[in-house]
């Protein structure tokens, strides 16, 4: 019997408009074997968690290159523990200045990837922090 795939998803906060980073992430992942969820653009983080609930995902990944990382993140993962998803991850790519890595990581952002990180890197990532049943 085979483990159900690793669902992400992944998204866009605030009224960052540049999506390629995103989209490539969400297709390396994809061809890694997860079950990933895209939902665009300019989403606002009652709209991703909202997502995340209904998709009954395992993780949430977040691309943000607007510089509003400490606003509007921990405001995602906020709702999130407040639906019930304690147990979802939450990813940050992007552009984040090093002083602000251990302030979202305190927030409960799991991974921060910058630029130049490899998909591989991302997926490995995962794998390591979700374990998933039949």
């Amino acid at each position: 019997m085979s483990e159900r795939k690793i669902r992400v998803l992944v998204a866009k906060p605030g009224l960052d408009g540049h999506d390629r980073g995103a989209k490539v992430v969400a297709r390396s992942l994809r061809d890694a074997g997860f079950e990933v969820i895209y939902t665009g653009i300019r989403q606002t983080p009652q709209m991703i968690a909202e997502a995340a609930l209904q998709e009954d995902v395992d993780v949430v990944g977040l691309s943000i290159l607007s510089g509003a990382h400490m606003t509007l993140c921990p405001k995602v993962v906020e709702l999130l523990r407040a639906q019930g998803q304690e147990n979802v991850v939450v990813l940050v790519g992007g552009i984040v200045p090093d002083d602000d890595i251990e302030k979202l990581r305190a927030a409960g952002i799991t991974g921060i990837f910058g630029p130049g990180t490899s998909t591989q890197e991302i997926v490995d990532f995962i794998h390591n922090q979700v374990q998933v049943a039949a």
